[in-house]
Protein backbone atom coordinates (compact mmCIF):
# COMPACT_ATOMS: atom_id res chain seq x y z
CA UNK A 1 0.00 0.00 0.00
CA UNK A 2 1.36 3.34 -1.03
CA UNK A 3 1.65 6.24 1.39
CA UNK A 4 -1.22 8.04 -0.36
CA UNK A 5 -3.05 4.95 0.13
CA UNK A 6 -2.51 4.11 3.29
CA UNK A 7 -3.24 8.17 4.65
CA UNK A 8 -7.06 8.27 2.86
CA UNK A 9 -7.17 4.94 4.62
CA UNK A 10 -6.56 6.26 8.09
CA UNK A 11 -8.65 9.20 6.86
CA UNK A 12 -11.67 7.31 6.04
CA UNK A 13 -11.16 5.19 9.32
CA UNK A 14 -11.58 8.24 11.24
CA UNK A 15 -14.85 10.06 9.76
CA UNK A 16 -16.39 6.63 9.96
CA UNK A 17 -15.62 7.16 13.67
CA UNK A 18 -16.82 10.53 13.73
CA UNK A 19 -20.06 9.48 11.54
CA UNK A 20 -20.31 6.36 14.20
CA UNK A 21 -20.34 4.10 11.37
CA UNK A 22 -18.63 0.97 12.95
CA UNK A 23 -20.02 -1.63 10.57
CA UNK A 24 -19.03 0.35 6.88
CA UNK A 25 -15.60 0.62 8.97
CA UNK A 26 -15.20 -2.96 9.72
CA UNK A 27 -16.39 -3.88 6.34
CA UNK A 28 -15.09 -1.32 3.92
CA UNK A 29 -11.53 -2.94 3.74
CA UNK A 30 -13.13 -6.44 2.08
CA UNK A 31 -15.68 -4.59 0.21
CA UNK A 32 -13.44 -2.41 -1.35
CA UNK A 33 -10.54 -4.99 -2.37
CA UNK A 34 -14.05 -7.04 -3.55
CA UNK A 35 -15.33 -4.15 -5.86
CA UNK A 36 -11.73 -3.31 -7.37
CA UNK A 37 -11.79 -6.85 -8.39
CA UNK A 38 -15.00 -7.20 -9.20
CA UNK A 39 -15.20 -3.84 -11.42
CA UNK A 40 -18.51 -2.75 -8.98
CA UNK A 41 -19.99 0.27 -9.88
CA UNK A 42 -19.09 3.17 -7.12
CA UNK A 43 -22.85 2.65 -6.13
CA UNK A 44 -23.21 -0.71 -6.00
CA UNK A 45 -20.60 -0.38 -3.02
CA UNK A 46 -21.99 2.10 -1.50
CA UNK A 47 -25.33 0.46 -1.38
CA UNK A 48 -23.85 -2.58 0.01
CA UNK A 49 -21.78 -0.57 3.24
CA UNK A 50 -24.76 1.19 3.53
CA UNK A 51 -27.60 -1.98 3.74
CA UNK A 52 -25.15 -3.43 6.15
CA UNK A 53 -24.56 -0.82 8.24
CA UNK A 54 -28.51 -0.34 8.22
CA UNK A 55 -28.69 -4.20 9.36
CA UNK A 56 -26.39 -3.84 12.10
CA UNK A 57 -27.64 -0.95 13.62
CA UNK A 58 -31.15 -1.89 14.07
CA UNK A 59 -29.66 -5.10 15.37
CA UNK A 60 -28.22 -3.54 18.09
CA UNK A 61 -30.77 -1.03 18.62
CA UNK A 62 -33.31 -4.26 19.41
CA UNK A 63 -30.63 -5.21 21.44
CA UNK A 64 -30.67 -2.41 23.73
CA UNK A 65 -34.42 -1.90 23.71
CA UNK A 66 -34.78 -6.15 24.71
CA UNK A 67 -31.75 -5.24 27.66
CA UNK A 68 -34.30 -2.16 28.70
CA UNK A 69 -37.56 -4.02 28.90
CA UNK A 70 -36.62 -5.98 31.60
CA UNK A 71 -38.71 -8.88 30.14
CA UNK A 72 -38.82 -12.44 31.68
CA UNK A 73 -36.15 -14.90 30.04
CA UNK A 74 -37.82 -18.13 27.90
CA UNK A 75 -41.25 -16.21 27.93
CA UNK A 76 -42.21 -16.54 23.91
CA UNK A 77 -45.29 -17.19 22.08
CA UNK A 78 -43.54 -20.40 20.64
CA UNK A 79 -43.31 -21.97 23.71
CA UNK A 80 -47.02 -20.71 25.69
CA UNK A 81 -49.52 -23.32 25.87
CA UNK A 82 -52.34 -21.87 23.91
CA UNK A 83 -54.03 -25.51 24.30
CA UNK A 84 -54.08 -24.71 28.35
CA UNK A 85 -56.34 -21.99 27.49
CA UNK A 86 -59.07 -22.67 24.89
CA UNK A 87 -60.85 -19.33 25.28
CA UNK A 88 -57.60 -17.36 24.31
CA UNK A 89 -57.88 -16.74 20.28
CA UNK A 90 -54.15 -17.64 19.54
CA UNK A 91 -54.46 -15.86 15.87
CA UNK A 92 -55.77 -12.58 17.86
CA UNK A 93 -52.44 -12.80 20.39
CA UNK A 94 -50.59 -12.90 17.23
CA UNK A 95 -52.15 -10.06 14.99
CA UNK A 96 -51.59 -8.01 18.28
CA UNK A 97 -48.19 -9.32 18.50
CA UNK A 98 -47.46 -8.65 15.09
CA UNK A 99 -49.28 -4.99 14.34
CA UNK A 100 -48.11 -1.62 15.96
CA UNK A 101 -51.30 0.11 14.97
CA UNK A 102 -52.96 -0.38 18.66
CA UNK A 103 -50.07 0.72 19.97
CA UNK A 104 -49.88 3.78 17.94
CA UNK A 105 -53.64 5.06 18.95
CA UNK A 106 -52.61 4.15 22.47
CA UNK A 107 -55.13 1.00 23.07
CA UNK A 108 -54.60 -1.20 26.25
CA UNK A 109 -54.53 -4.67 26.71
CA UNK A 110 -55.91 -6.17 29.55
CA UNK A 111 -55.30 -9.98 31.12
CA UNK A 112 -57.47 -11.10 33.90
CA UNK A 113 -57.03 -14.56 35.76
CA UNK A 114 -56.91 -16.59 38.63
CA UNK A 115 -52.80 -17.10 39.71
CA UNK A 116 -50.55 -19.81 36.98
CA UNK A 117 -52.57 -19.35 34.18
CA UNK A 118 -50.17 -18.00 32.20
CA UNK A 119 -50.93 -13.97 32.36
CA UNK A 120 -47.47 -12.95 32.48
CA UNK A 121 -46.28 -15.14 30.15
CA UNK A 122 -48.49 -13.90 27.74
CA UNK A 123 -47.83 -10.32 28.79
CA UNK A 124 -43.86 -10.88 28.35
CA UNK A 125 -44.33 -12.93 25.03
CA UNK A 126 -46.22 -9.68 23.33
CA UNK A 127 -43.53 -7.69 24.69
CA UNK A 128 -40.83 -9.58 23.08
CA UNK A 129 -42.40 -9.36 19.95
CA UNK A 130 -42.85 -6.28 19.49
CA UNK A 131 -39.22 -5.10 20.93
CA UNK A 132 -38.63 -7.66 18.03
CA UNK A 133 -40.31 -5.39 16.02
CA UNK A 134 -38.30 -2.06 16.90
CA UNK A 135 -40.60 -1.04 19.35
CA UNK A 136 -40.19 0.24 22.88
CA UNK A 137 -41.38 -1.92 25.83
CA UNK A 138 -40.87 -1.75 29.61
CA UNK A 139 -41.99 -5.00 31.81
CA UNK A 140 -42.12 -4.45 35.48
CA UNK A 141 -43.81 -5.97 38.65
CA UNK A 142 -46.15 -2.96 39.73
CA UNK A 143 -45.47 -2.95 42.89
CA UNK A 144 -42.11 -1.91 42.26
CA UNK A 145 -43.07 0.80 39.84
CA UNK A 146 -45.46 2.23 42.34
CA UNK A 147 -42.64 2.29 44.59
CA UNK A 148 -40.41 5.07 42.41
CA UNK A 149 -42.96 6.93 41.40
CA UNK A 150 -43.98 7.33 45.34
CA UNK A 151 -39.93 8.30 45.87
CA UNK A 152 -40.28 10.80 42.87
CA UNK A 153 -43.51 12.14 44.05
CA UNK A 154 -41.19 12.50 47.36
CA UNK A 155 -38.83 14.38 45.51
CA UNK A 156 -40.94 16.63 43.54
CA UNK A 157 -40.21 14.82 40.20
CA UNK A 158 -43.54 12.85 39.70
CA UNK A 159 -44.32 14.54 36.69
CA UNK A 160 -40.63 13.92 35.06
CA UNK A 161 -41.09 10.59 35.79
CA UNK A 162 -44.25 9.60 34.31
CA UNK A 163 -43.07 11.72 31.50
CA UNK A 164 -40.34 9.38 31.10
CA UNK A 165 -42.12 6.08 31.11
CA UNK A 166 -43.77 7.92 27.67
CA UNK A 167 -40.89 6.94 25.89
CA UNK A 168 -42.00 3.17 25.68
CA UNK A 169 -44.73 2.33 22.99
CA UNK A 170 -45.99 -0.39 25.67
CA UNK A 171 -45.80 -0.62 29.75
CA UNK A 172 -46.55 -3.90 31.09
CA UNK A 173 -48.24 -3.47 34.61
CA UNK A 174 -47.54 -7.23 35.77
CA UNK A 175 -50.13 -8.40 38.48
CA UNK A 176 -51.75 -4.80 39.05
CA UNK A 177 -54.45 -6.70 41.46
CA UNK A 178 -51.12 -7.83 44.05
CA UNK A 179 -53.33 -6.38 47.01
CA UNK A 180 -54.61 -3.25 49.03
CA UNK A 181 -52.64 -0.24 48.12
CA UNK A 182 -52.77 3.03 50.65
CA UNK A 183 -53.89 6.00 49.31
CA UNK A 184 -50.45 7.11 48.50
CA UNK A 185 -49.85 4.11 46.22
CA UNK A 186 -53.22 4.40 44.68
CA UNK A 187 -52.94 8.12 43.61
CA UNK A 188 -49.61 7.59 41.60
CA UNK A 189 -50.64 4.58 40.14
CA UNK A 190 -54.27 6.21 38.79
CA UNK A 191 -51.95 9.32 37.62
CA UNK A 192 -49.68 7.30 36.11
CA UNK A 193 -53.02 5.57 34.31
CA UNK A 194 -54.62 8.93 33.48
CA UNK A 195 -51.11 10.23 31.70
CA UNK A 196 -50.83 7.59 29.66
CA UNK A 197 -55.03 7.41 28.56
CA UNK A 198 -55.17 7.47 24.65
CA UNK A 199 -51.56 8.49 24.24
CA UNK A 200 -49.79 5.22 25.55
CA UNK A 201 -50.55 2.11 25.72
CA UNK A 202 -51.06 0.02 28.96
CA UNK A 203 -51.22 -4.03 29.48
CA UNK A 204 -51.68 -5.39 32.69
CA UNK A 205 -52.32 -8.31 34.16
CA UNK A 206 -55.08 -9.00 37.09
CA UNK A 207 -55.83 -12.02 39.88
CA UNK A 208 -59.28 -10.26 39.84
CA UNK A 209 -62.10 -9.58 38.27
CA UNK A 210 -63.59 -5.64 37.93
CA UNK A 211 -65.49 -6.22 40.71
CA UNK A 212 -63.34 -6.68 43.36
CA UNK A 213 -61.00 -3.77 41.84
CA UNK A 214 -62.00 -2.08 44.60
CA UNK A 215 -58.94 -3.83 46.60
CA UNK A 216 -56.86 -2.19 44.65
CA UNK A 217 -58.73 1.22 44.67
CA UNK A 218 -60.12 1.96 48.12
CA UNK A 219 -61.62 5.20 46.64
CA UNK A 220 -65.49 3.88 44.83
CA UNK A 221 -64.39 7.04 42.28
CA UNK A 222 -61.29 6.60 41.15
CA UNK A 223 -61.65 2.68 41.07
CA UNK A 224 -64.47 3.69 38.49
CA UNK A 225 -62.37 6.03 36.85
CA UNK A 226 -59.13 3.97 36.83
CA UNK A 227 -61.06 1.17 35.69
CA UNK A 228 -62.97 3.50 32.65
CA UNK A 229 -59.48 4.49 31.43
CA UNK A 230 -57.71 1.16 31.23
CA UNK A 231 -61.09 -0.99 29.73
CA UNK A 232 -61.75 2.00 26.40
CA UNK A 233 -60.01 1.17 24.02
CA UNK A 234 -58.56 -2.30 25.24
CA UNK A 235 -58.90 -5.76 24.71
CA UNK A 236 -59.57 -8.31 27.42
CA UNK A 237 -58.50 -11.33 27.73
CA UNK A 238 -59.80 -13.91 30.58
CA UNK A 239 -58.04 -16.75 31.47
CA UNK A 240 -60.46 -18.87 32.91
CA UNK A 241 -58.55 -21.76 33.73
CA UNK A 242 -57.21 -23.82 36.70
CA UNK A 243 -53.53 -22.66 37.90
CA UNK A 244 -50.79 -24.01 35.23
CA UNK A 245 -48.59 -24.76 38.15
CA UNK A 246 -50.80 -26.34 40.04
CA UNK A 247 -51.70 -28.35 37.17
CA UNK A 248 -47.91 -29.25 36.23
CA UNK A 249 -47.52 -30.44 39.99
CA UNK A 250 -50.43 -32.80 40.15
CA UNK A 251 -49.21 -34.11 36.90
CA UNK A 252 -45.35 -35.01 38.38
CA UNK A 253 -47.05 -36.20 41.43
CA UNK A 254 -49.43 -38.41 39.65
CA UNK A 255 -46.43 -40.07 37.81
CA UNK A 256 -45.70 -41.43 34.35
CA UNK A 257 -48.15 -43.94 33.03
CA UNK A 258 -51.04 -42.12 34.01
CA UNK A 259 -53.17 -39.58 31.57
CA UNK A 260 -52.28 -35.79 31.68
CA UNK A 261 -55.30 -33.33 33.25
CA UNK A 262 -55.75 -30.55 30.74
CA UNK A 263 -57.25 -27.56 31.39
CA UNK A 264 -60.83 -26.77 31.18
CA UNK A 265 -62.69 -23.58 31.36
CA UNK A 266 -64.61 -22.61 34.71
CA UNK A 267 -67.74 -21.92 35.08
CA UNK A 268 -67.19 -18.66 36.36
CA UNK A 269 -69.48 -15.66 35.68
CA UNK A 270 -67.08 -13.07 34.05
CA UNK A 271 -68.19 -9.12 34.18
CA UNK A 272 -70.96 -7.62 32.40
CA UNK A 273 -69.29 -5.97 29.94
CA UNK A 274 -66.87 -8.52 29.02
CA UNK A 275 -66.36 -11.71 26.94
CA UNK A 276 -63.72 -14.39 26.69
CA UNK A 277 -61.58 -12.60 24.07
CA UNK A 278 -63.12 -9.15 23.13
CA UNK A 279 -62.39 -5.45 22.23
CA UNK A 280 -64.09 -3.08 23.82
CA UNK A 281 -64.43 -1.68 20.34
CA UNK A 282 -65.70 -4.38 18.53
CA UNK A 283 -62.87 -6.24 18.45
CA UNK A 284 -61.63 -3.31 15.90
CA UNK A 285 -57.88 -3.94 16.51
Amino acid sequence: MTTTASIDHARLALLLTELRLPTIKSLYPAFTGRADQEGWPAARLLAALTEHEVADRARRRIERHLAEARLPPAKTLENFDFAAVPMISKAQVHALAAADSWLHEGHNLILIGPPGTGKSHLAAAIGLSLVEKGLRVLFTRTTDLVQRLQVARRDLSLEAAIDKLHKYDLLILDDIAYGGKDQAETSVLFELISARYELRSILVTANQPFGEWNRIFPDPAMTLAAVDRLVHHSTLFELNVESYRRRTALEAKRGPGRPAARATPKNTTAHPSSKKSESTEGGDM
